[in-house]
């Protein structure tokens, strides 16, 4: 009972950071809370790292703003009038004299947590070989953290590239385990609202499009001519293939279709994570002016939503990660098999 206080006690004190932030935009207009900023200012991407906003001051880390325009022009974001620029509606760096776009290069709230979680992930992978490195895994089973990281690779390893991919599985291995881990403890770092979390980087389409890329070349530059030929003259009746090329088109399109639906699922089930945790916290606001009998009993219900919708990110956070994994190792698997008649003759050799 008491793990479990401490439990409750833990997430609640998660949420204090977003009501802290939904405070700060109620106070900008009395009486209302401004959906808009609150909402896509945390899950949107800034040129400072917002931590906090208390009666209205808010307390960010100014990030590296570093732009081509005339020149190379570097300076922190807390100073981005004093060198000439301003912020368009779309929150991006102009030039406040022409209006124009500069190349723009900075590092932004995504792209720093892009390089604290990769350094992180780095650090963890590190630490992991270093007791292996300074014990013997065939006499002394790992503990502890080194016994956590082995379960989990032992686990995608075995049950998810190994059973998608197939023959050859141990090529695929370094990518799909890099790619879980990656999205896996970005997840995570997204459902802690105060940093070095927050960010909110598997949320980023731009993000899931790149690992949707990987996977892409993968598959395509490194499919035996088995899959090609699939694709380009499958073995369907002759009318599905000659004059009009239907069957051949349509593989075509599946081709792009797959990493498609990895980039969006990724995207789409962490944004709206975000969006759904965000929504349920401001209930406490929005029912400010309905009394306190019923805005203190929806604050209750609201925190206790909180702490449930907590604990469900964190299964959604490996469930993702696992999912993509899974589905890259199934395409990849896709581009590595083999006709019928060749598996019988090696069952038979």
């Amino acid at each position: 009972m008491h793990r479990i206080k401490t439990l409750l006690l833990l997430l609640a004190l998660l949420l204090a950071p977003l009501t802290a932030s939904a405070a700060g935009h109620e106070a900008s207009k009395p009486g209302e809370i401004d959906m808009e900023s609150y909402i896509f200012g945390h899950i949107s991407d800034a040129y400072e790292w917002h931590i906090t906003t208390i009666n209205g001051h808010h307390i960010s880390i100014p990030l590296p703003c570093i732009v081509i325009d005339d020149g190379l022009h570097v300076f922190l974001s807390n100073h981005i009038e004093d060198n000439g620029y301003t912020l368009n509606e779309e929150g991006k760096l102009i030039n406040a004299a022409t209006g124009r776009r500069p190349i723009d290069i900075s590092i932004t709230k995504n792209a720093f947590s892009l390089i604290l979680s990769s350094i992180l992930l780095v650090v963890l992978v590190l630490c992991t070989a270093r007791w292996y490195k300074r014990h013997d895994a065939m006499k002394e089973a790992p503990r502890g953290f080194a016994g956590l990281m082995e379960m989990l690779i032992t686990m995608v390893v075995n049950d998810i590239i190994k059973e998608g991919v197939g023959k050859d599985y141990e090529k695929y291995a370094p990518y799909l385990l890099t790619a879980f881990f990656f999205i896996f403890l970005n997840n995570l770092l997204g459902i802690v609202p105060f940093f070095p979390g927050g960010a909110n980087l598997t949320g980023n389409i731009a993000v899931t499009l790149f690992l949707a890329v990987c996977t892409f070349l993968a598959v395509n530059l490194f499919g035996n001519k088995h899959y090609y030929k699939d694709i380009f003259w499958p073995e369907v009746p002759a009318w599905l293939k000659v004059p009009l090329p239907l069957m051949p088109l349509i593989e075509i399109i599946g081709m792009f279709t797959k990493p498609f639906s990895l980039m969006v699922r990724l995207f789409a089930n962490i944004l709206a994570g975000h969006i759904m945790l965000l929504g349920v916290v401001a209930v406490i606001f929005l029912t400010a002016e309905l009394g306190p009998a019923l805005n203190g009993s929806m604050t209750v219900i609201a925190v206790i939503f909180g702490v449930f919708m907590d604990i469900l990110e964190l299964l959604v956070a490996f469930i993702q990660a696992y999912v993509f994994t899974m589905l890259s190792s199934v395409f990849i698997g896709l581009s590595r098999q083999e006709p019928e008649h060749e598996k019988q003759l090696e069952t038979t050799k």
